[in-house]
């Protein structure tokens, strides 16, 4: 790809659209940038680009641009069928990613991994697992630190831990990973992949560049994901909560890897059997780099977790708070409750994503939860779920300030209030990561309610007759 002979449109300035357009201008070329949404960060970015150099194209003059522009790059919010790259795709001209901007320039080894639940789970284990064991690596891609903001830091000498979303494999065809890592494939996003075969053949796709001399990761537990070994040329490496594999495997109440015991199961500090299975991927994917025992123990006994996900909060008068906000579709919000102790109010709701939520109230008939809080735009289609479930303790709250309250006020001392809301973020929030956010801010403004109420001391009966009568 020459740079400075080719005219590049980049859709979506968000943090991909952003740093792609950062490095398209470091390398010289012309570069026209468009958003069709409104706001200040939107602004903020287009503002900031133009003075750099990039040309801001408004909505009216979208056509022209697409007629003149050689490549487009889009953001992993615009999906493909959208106009604009049916445009592109109608003229003939290349279609690409911010990730795939970022592979054809990689020159160091990469760990890539996909999957519906976990992936930043596991790309953060990853990489601690490689700092403590003195080698250097760096979590990137849609863990939120794109590709091409990273390649700096990207030298030939460092592992590149790329987190990839089925997003970004719309748009990504040049990655070719020494380790490709693929957790899980359950039902998600199937508003914008349509159906599950499609979703599924798009994460299959992060094996379709792997040699004989690679190396794939995959779920033995997962049917979907087993059966990826079928699809790749890499030599499968598995992982499995259930069975004695040829990789990474639970046994005996320990962690083991093809024989060699590592660690106890105990010892690893994060609750669930979904924290389990990402740290045997992580095992899995460590080895095949080198790594010892020794250092994949040691880091593995000290993970505390990532930020959203069953993050303990705190607690309001003994009501605990666990921030899930990661949780964004069925199967995610079902491990959570399942690793949560104790009974739980539970938060659910959000932008919808397509599929069914009537699984998530059968699971939740045998577990902890006594009560949801259903808020948000899908909030009366969880309902109809939830009924037709025979799930009745419920309470529809729409705005998200309110069902926080009203979670706490249903919940009693020693119960959980968790926010898994098993959809997305977009009606209300621009992230999980600000509705995270959202979710502890609201915490302390409640424990300060408390706090200022426990102050405020009722004058007794007798003080009372004492006061001075008003004047009449």
């Amino acid at each position: 790809m020459l740079f400075t002979r080719q005219t590049f449109l980049v859709a979506g300035l968000s943090r991909s659209g952003i740093a792609a357009s950062e490095y398209l201008l470091s390398k010289g070329a012309r570069v026209c940038v468009f958003d069709d949404v409104e706001n200040e960060n939107v602004v903020a970015a287009e503002n900031s680009l133009a003075e750099r150099g990039c040309r801001v194209i408004p909505k009216e003059g979208l056509e022209e641009a697409a007629a003149t522009c050689d490549v487009l790059v889009l953001s992993p919010g615009i999906p493909v069928d959208h106009p604009l790259p049916v445009s592109f795709r109608r003229a003939g001209k290349r279609i690409i990613g911010e990730a795939e901007l970022g592979a054809l320039a990689l020159r160091c080894p990469v760990i890539a991994v996909t999957g519906t639940n976990g992936k930043t789970t596991t790309v953060t284990m990853i990489e601690s697992i490689f700092t403590a064991a003195g080698k250097r690596a760096l979590a990137c891609g849609n863990v939120g630190k794109p590709l091409t903001s990273c390649l700096d830091a990207l030298g030939e000498d460092v592992v590149a831990v790329a987190e990839i979303s089925s997003f970004q494999l719309e748009t990504l065809y040049s990655l070719r990973p020494h380790v490709a890592v693929v957790l899980n494939v359950t039902e998600d996003h199937l508003n914008r992949h349509y159906t599950m075969e499609n979703y599924i053949f798009l994460k299959s796709r992060i094996l379709k560049n792997c040699a004989e001399s690679e190396y794939a990761v995959l779920n033995y537990d997962d049917p979907v994901t087993r059966g990826f070994a079928e699809k790749t040329k890499a030599k499968p490496i598995w992982f499995s909560l259930r069975e004695k594999v040829e990789g990474g495997y639970l046994s005996e109440g320990y962690f083991w890897y093809f024989g060699e015991k590592l660690f106890a199961e105990s010892e690893l500090p994060v609750d669930g059997e979904h924290n389990r299975a990402d740290a045997l991927a992580a095992i899995c994917a460590a080895k095949l780099f080198g790594v010892s025992n020794a250092a994949i123990a040691t880091s593995l006994k000290n993970f505390r977790g990532v930020k959203h996900r069953l993050e303990k909060l705190g607690s309001v008068n003994g009501v605990s708070f666990i921030d899930d906000s990661k949780a964004t579709n069925v199967d995610s919000a079902i491990k959570a409750v399942k690793s949560v102790k104790g009974e739980t109010v539970l938060l659910l709701g959000g932008k919808d994503k397509g599929y069914s939520y009537e699984p998530l109230f059968d699971a939740l008939k045998d577990s902890g939860v006594v009560h949801a809080v259903l808020y948000g735009e899908n909030a009366f289609r969880i309902l109809n779920a939830a009924l037709k479930r025979g799930f009745h303790n419920v309470t529809l709250c729409r705005p998200f300030e309110m069902a926080v309250r009203v979670a706490y006020l249903t919940a009693r001392a020693g119960q959980n209030v968790l926010l898994s809301p098993a959809s997305a973020s977009f009606d209300a929030f621009k992230s999980y990561e600000e509705r995270g956010d959202k979710f502890a801010e609201l915490m302390r403004a409640l424990a300060a309610e408390s706090a200022r109420a426990a102050q405020t001391v009722l004058p007794t009966a007798g003080e009372e007759a004492r006061e001075e009568p008003e004047a009449e």
